[in-house]
């Protein structure tokens, strides 16, 4: 099974509500990003975020230029309708990540939860790539991972876990680390996953 049949398979067995990334507040992610002081005009995407609460979370609080990528239409097909009409001001795009290019210069690359799926090196060079080719000079980066010590697995996958000096080595010199936070995230069944949530700055193309 490739990855688009599989996280299709996904979602197609389980609501929105049962997977274990799923928060009803993306809090952490909300707080990052406000740190940026981008302005609500900014070209901000939420790369994997089919289902998540996020891009409703921004748009009440006045962002208005949003994308959301994921690689599931299914996913992506559940958001648009928990948003209803409100759907049609933002961006969607089908697509696998490491292919992906947008069609304008983003601000803010917002990725919880999908780089870690990426245990192939070449899958994270292309992923890498496909950000620094998006994302503008001077633009922010945040990602959140599973922690060092925390999940091995997701969804039946492997996953790679990752600490400030590890993740900055795989996005290379261009990306300047600005600060890192740690989340215990509570899965619907109740379990714990340590996640860790970095932001970079791009400094260079």
């Amino acid at each position: 099974m490739n990855r688009k049949e599989h996280w299709e398979q996904v979602y197609s067995n389980k609501s929105p509500l049962e997977v274990s990334w799923y928060q009803a507040e993306p809090t952490l992610s909300l707080q990052l990003i406000a740190h940026t002081g981008l302005p609500r005009d900014a070209a901000i995407i939420d790369i994997g975020g089919g289902t998540s609460m996020l891009v409703d979370r921004l748009s009440v609080r006045g962002y208005h230029n949003l994308s959301v990528l994921d690689i599931s239409g299914k996913a992506l097909a559940h958001a648009q309708t928990r948003l209803g009409d409100k759907a049609q001001a933002i961006e969607w795009f089908e697509a696998d990540v490491t292919r992906f290019k947008p069609p304008h210069p983003i601000d803010l690359w917002h990725d919880r939860a999908v780089f870690h799926f990426l245990t192939d090196a070449s899958d994270r060079h292309h992923y890498v790539a496909a950000m620094r080719n998006a994302l503008k000079t001077g633009g922010h980066l945040i990602i959140a991972t599973f922690a060092i010590g925390g999940p091995q697995k997701c969804s039946g996958l492997d996953i790679a876990q990752y600490d400030a000096e590890k993740l900055s080595a795989k996005l290379g010199e261009a990306f300047q680390l600005i600060e890192e936070a740690q989340e215990v995230h509570i899965t619907p069944a109740k379990a714990e996953q340590q996640f860790s949530y970095f932001r970079f700055i791009k400094t260079a193309d």
